[in-house]
């Protein structure tokens, strides 16, 4: 159907994903169910329900990059990564328990977040203006989920669900980027004291650093942009682990130390 999608299909798709995950039941692809197709108009699927979550109080705090894998960009058969808003209510930090109570099929993943110093707005930055932008970075978790059943998605399924978004958790001790090597970092994931998920910063779309300024120019070309203080999740630094109620998480990223937490 591409870029001339019926109205009516873009609002049933979106009450669709979000009454997913009000009632905390998976739905078959959108792309089958609605006939959903093109990544703007799955852009314009989420951004309904970005409307919808701020009705109801929620803060929006950041963006979150999702496929920056290679082998992920391949298996969907994109060639660049896609991104998600997050709101105030899907914001954990180390230590805390995290209710399965949210969620829907959860899935977990190491990353490297990012704080902004200051706005991303106006022009395209050049990379020395956006690294300019970043006030430290910390080690993060994203709690991945999907409100489409057994995770078979497309492209247009998750973008269209807010790339897959479902919460995450920030460790405690901002670091600067200073002499970091972000592309070099390694990264381990345990899930109850046993290693799930091994990666490192070159995972992620080479370096996590360059997935950022992806977004940030991708949101400038989009008319968007971002806030001082504002959070970007930048992508997975090694294989996504499935979850559950019980389980407790804890992922180390050298440099940036550790982040954990427990699914309650």
């Amino acid at each position: 159907m591409g870029d001339k999608e019926d109205p009516s299909n873009i609002q049933s798709a979106a009450f669709a994903l979000r009454e997913a995950r009000r009632s905390k039941r998976p739905i078959p692809p959108i792309t089958q169910t609605y006939g959903i197709r093109g990544l703007e108009i799955s852009y314009e699927i989420a951004k309904i329900n970005h409307s919808e979550r701020l009705q109801t109080g929620s803060k929006e705090i950041g963006k979150k990059i999702g496929l920056t894998s290679k082998s992920v960009q391949t298996q969907l058969g994109v060639d660049q990564p896609d991104f998600g808003t997050l709101f105030s209510d899907m914001e954990y930090l180390d230590l805390d328990e995290v209710p399965t109570s949210k969620l829907l099929q959860p899935k977990i993943e190491a990353e490297v977040a990012f704080i902004l110093a200051r706005p991303i707005q106006g022009s395209i930055p050049s990379y020395g203006e956006f690294l300019n932008s970043i006030l430290y970075a910390l080690p993060a978790l994203e709690i991945v989920d999907s409100a489409i059943l057994d995770w078979k998605i497309q492209l247009e399924d998750t973008v269209s669900d807010n790339a897959s978004c479902g919460l995450f958790v920030l460790g405690n001790q901002p670091v600067s980027l200073g002499n970091l090597d972000l592309a070099g970092v390694g990264m381990s994931l345990r899930k109850n004291g046993k290693i799930e998920s091994l990666g490192s910063g070159a995972a992620c779309l080479n370096n996590p650093l360059r997935a950022a300024y992806w977004l940030a120019k991708n949101l400038i070309e989009r008319g968007q942009g971002m806030k001082e203080g504002e959070i970007i999740l930048s992508g997975a630094l090694g294989p996504m682990v499935p979850i559950q109620i019980g389980d407790s998480l804890d992922a180390e990223i050298k440099g940036l130390g550790r982040v954990s937490c427990t699914m309650v």
